[in-house]
């Protein structure tokens, strides 16, 4: 693949990384919404597990999606440092490995800090 094409699919995953973030996103105002003004305390247990079980799986498919797109960002780069000659550009995201891999470990990571804090804020702390 040539330089440009290269560029093009960095920018897709790029962009498939952040859209796969509006879906929790979203989630996560409408349980902060509903955690602050405190109606998941005289909420049934039913409606709090199911809202734990859905911004799990929002979460976690989220996750898989984003974790996916950096694994095949991994490989672009990989063809990105091969090409003989390229523009400053492509070599400075080439040289972005480290970037990605820090992307990656700090999803996971706070994709399950996050999913605690939910499920304290549904659950409550008593």
């Amino acid at each position: 693949m040539d330089e440009v094409t290269l560029l093009k699919l960095w920018n897709q995953k790029r962009n498939s990384i952040i859209s796969a973030q509006m879906a929790p996103t979203l989630m996560l105002i409408g349980i902060f919404v509903v955690a602050a003004f405190g109606k998941f305390e005289t909420a049934s247990n039913g409606a709090k597990y199911l809202t734990i079980a859905v911004a799990a799986t929002t979460g976690i498919l989220a996750i898989i999606s984003q974790y996916a797109a950096i694994r095949e960002a991994e490989a672009l780069l990989v063809d990105l440092n091969r090409l003989k000659s390229s523009s400053e550009l492509t070599k400075k995201i080439a040289d972005s490995r480290g970037l990605l891999s820090l992307s990656a470990i700090a999803i996971v990571g706070l994709g399950l800090a996050v999913m605690a804090l939910v499920i304290l804020a549904v659950l409550g702390t008593a």
